[in-house]
């Protein structure tokens, strides 16, 4: 679940929806499902997740290339924007309680948003 500290209440949408589902569109259910059992993994295994940080710079091989070649035509921004929406996505529907900022790295905004989860429900 994604938790918004700023208006205090859940999150059920999709921010850009018609966006994301042009770009989930591109994509098989296989490849969307991969991205997902992936993401959901990584965020098991950390309680602080930065979407920017998690795919690495180069998604060559990864499960994260048919983002950038089949769903958003080899852009980069709009890559970008496709995995931060799918990262929202996967974390609006866990089962976790997760809160979300935007933060700043050594006086430097992280361009990523910013995850981490809470220890009880709001």
């Amino acid at each position: 679940m994604l938790y918004s500290l700023d208006s205090n209440s859940y999150i059920t949408t999709i921010p850009h929806k018609k966006e994301f589902d042009i770009w989930r569109g591109r994509l098989s259910d296989l490849e969307y499902n991969a991205i997902v059992d992936e993401l959901n993994d990584r965020i098991s295994e950390h309680e602080i997740n930065t979407s920017s940080w998690i795919p690495g710079s180069d998604w060559t091989g990864t499960v994260y290339e048919p983002i950038y070649k089949k769903a958003c035509g080899q852009n980069e921004e709009q890559s970008g924007k496709c995995f931060g929406l799918i990262v929202w996505v996967v974390l609006m529907n866990h089962p976790d309680v997760w809160a979300f900022g935007r933060y700043e790295k050594d006086g430097i905004p992280i361009e990523g948003i910013t995850y981490f989860k809470l220890g009880r429900r709001p």
